[in-house]
């Protein structure tokens, strides 16, 4: 397996013998509702769109996952697995291979990779986006992903991961707590799938961020204080932190090859 973050929630992931592009932001600006004054992300080092992508994956419709303008530069015919709400950002740009995954429903890719939806991240009151669970099926071994680090459903109906891809620390707004959650529910985590490694996401990486959000939102916490929570709790799971763009081998001791 190999992972390369591609900052932000962007992800390329190789597993099963797949390329998959995970909540693709690669080019223009990230701005939520056309309302830069509100929020506006810029990447101060645009990355290259990796090139033979089997497969898009968007865990939320959100902007900062559904990219519209990358979406919109992307090959229309690469099949893309979505939520019910990113679905209908792929299909209103003309992608024509879309397959919605619900909670609780799980797709075949290829014959080598499954893709399983739990419920995720609360966006408002009606709606729950999804967490991913991608299994290899050779080799058995898992990947779990929840970028906003609401893990309730994984603490219920998951036994175990090899990998985990959540927020470490904490994004906070004030009065209202943590936006994004990591610490101790990373930690939690942890815990209940026993994972080999840890990576960070939706932490601070090559972009520069501007308006009145972004002035309101405070980090806490950090990667090493993160691993010495692990080490005093015993957690034999690794952390691996990445650099944008850069692609890390991830190892599994407990792999069983096909």
């Amino acid at each position: 397996m190999f992972l390369t973050w591609l900052d932000s929630n962007s992800w390329l992931i190789e597993m099963a013998g797949q390329r998959v592009l995970l909540d693709p932001w690669l080019v223009g600006p990230l701005v939520f509702g056309n309302q830069p004054w509100f929020f506006k992300g810029e990447r101060t080092l645009p990355p290259d769109i990796p090139e033979n992508i089997d497969l898009i994956l968007l865990s939320q419709g959100l902007p900062d996952h559904a990219h519209l303008p990358t979406l919109k530069q992307l090959d229309h015919a690469i099949p893309v697995i979505a939520s019910e709400n990113a679905t209908k950002v792929v299909q209103d740009l003309g992608y024509t291979d879309v397959t919605t995954l619900s909670h609780g429903e799980t797709a075949i890719w290829a014959d080598a990779l499954e893709v399983a939806a739990l419920p995720g991240s609360p966006i408002g009151p009606f709606l729950v986006e999804n967490a991913l669970v991608l299994k290899d099926l050779s080799t058995q071994s898992s990947l779990y992903y929840e970028p906003h680090g609401f893990h309730n459903a994984a603490l219920e109906q998951l036994e175990t991961a090899d990998v985990i891809i959540a927020p470490i620390q904490d994004l906070v707004l004030p009065l209202l707590g943590p936006f994004i959650q990591g610490g101790d529910f990373a930690l939690a985590v942890v815990n209940a799938l026993q994972p080999q490694y840890i990576l960070p996401t939706a932490s601070g990486g090559d972009v520069e961020y501007e308006g009145i959000l972004d002035k309101l939102l405070t980090m806490e916490g950090s990667i090493e204080g993160f691993r010495q929570v692990l080490k005093d709790n015993g957690a034999s799971t690794q952390v691996l932190n990445p650099s944008p763009g850069e692609r890390v081998e991830v190892k599994l001791s407990s792999a069983v090859m096909g």
